[in-house]
């Protein structure tokens, strides 16, 4: 996920807490009678008049005509309700926190899934109390006639009009939802792109894998034990050995400038010390910006990046053959973009644009855009290109 998404999904997560103290939304009964009007406010777990007789008044009109007394301890789902926003708003921070595109997509999904329910739930409420009527007992009696207010909108019900909106809370809910699906089709549409620019690279570098596998091939269980495995036996043979490299994780590895979760394997890189100290970094930009303005312990023996068109291989920095394109953002926004074969490149170039670049460019650009070491805008991918 970029970083854009994930701010978005953290205030998409945030503005469901709204639902806590503001109404979820608003049902009134407009009449001649009642000219200031009657009003229901539907909390997140609570049921109230807007004023303070209102609830009381609402259900003696609906007693005349054979509906059920509204009590708010007999609806269970205002104690469900609660418990399901803290799930969702709990689910978008990890979400948040982590990067993670899968638990993207299963928190969006979750998110829709329940509003179509609860939506569904509130118009089969709506549609017991208007039909289900006690008409034996019922003072005014009309053959055919049902009292159910609309899910949304207005509806004239014998002389009285009634709204039914969302209220401050139930709009937070609806703006939350909706950004999240823009975020999921978002990052699916980058995904794809990614995928097929992958598809495009190795195809060029004569590199026999199967883009449709993309970079979480890095990923998973037994992979991620295997790596795991090599790193720790890179690093106790590091005192006897000359200092290499070792396997990216992405998901677990951290950026060494920006503290950001590595997410995008493809896009990785490293700077390898002289005691064999590997410092794991998010993007190409990071490590460039690392070596201007970081505080780093001991002395550089090796620069390393990855291999677009093969996430699992790294790459000496000063030996890659690189690419800055908008349509290949980078998680730092530069849209740098390495490859192990001139070929990839070029490729890659023609099917995306950009421009071509050597190492001593991209330092050039990084330090020129980053001159204090940071992104003007950390908000997301493309936004630094120049």
């Amino acid at each position: 996920m970029s970083n854009r998404s994930r701010i978005l999904i953290l205030l998409a997560s945030l503005a469901l807490g709204l639902m806590y103290v503001l109404p979820v939304w608003r049902i009134t009964l407009e009449a001649p009678q009642y000219p200031e009007g009657l009003g229901m406010v539907i909390r997140i777990d609570d049921i109230a008049g807007v004023k303070e007789h209102d609830l009381r008044n609402i259900n003696n009109l609906n007693h005349y005509i054979g509906m059920r007394v509204i009590e708010p301890d007999d609806i269970p789902e205002l104690r469900i309700m609660p418990w399901v926003v803290a799930a969702l708003m709990l689910g978008g921070a990890l979400t948040a926190a982590l990067g993670r595109r899968h638990m993207l997509y299963l928190w969006t999904a979750a998110f829709v899934t329940i509003s179509v329910v609860g939506m569904a739930d509130f118009y089969r409420w709506e549609y017991d109390y208007g039909h289900n009527l006690d008409e034996e007992n019922a003072i005014i009696k009309i053959p055919g006639m049902s009292y159910q207010p609309p899910l949304i909108g207005s509806r004239q019900i014998l002389n009285f009009t009634a709204h039914s909106w969302p209220g401050g809370g139930g709009w937070a809910a609806i703006l939350a939802c909706g950004m999240g699906v823009f975020v999921t089709g978002a990052e699916m549409r980058r995904a794809r792109r990614g995928a097929e620019a992958q598809g495009v690279a190795v195809d060029a570098a004569g590199v026999g894998r199967d883009p449709s596998a993309g970079p979480s091939s890095t990923r998973g269980g037994s992979a991620g034990g295997g790596v795991a495995g090599a790193a720790l036996l890179a690093m106790l043979l590091s005192g006897c050995a000359d200092p290499e490299p070792r396997a990216l994780v992405a998901g677990v590895d951290t950026c060494a400038h920006c503290l950001m979760t590595l997410a995008e394997a493809e896009y990785g890189s490293e700077l390898v010390t002289t005691t064999g100290v590997v410092h794991t970094f998010d993007s190409v930009e990071c490590l460039v910006s690392f070596l201007e303005h970081g505080r780093m312990i001991g002395e550089v023996h090796s620069l390393w990046v990855t291999d677009f068109g093969n996430p699992r291989d790294l790459v000496p920095a000063e030996k890659a053959f690189y690419l800055v394109s908008p349509s290949l953002g980078s998680p730092m926004g530069l849209g740098v973009t390495a490859f192990a074969h001139e070929d990839a490149r070029n490729a890659a170039l023609q099917a995306f644009g950009g421009e071509a670049s050597t190492w001593r460019g991209v330092k050039e650009l990084v330090t020129d855009t980053w001159p204090n070491g940071r992104p003007v805008n950390h908000g997301g991918h493309g936004s630094e290109i120049r």
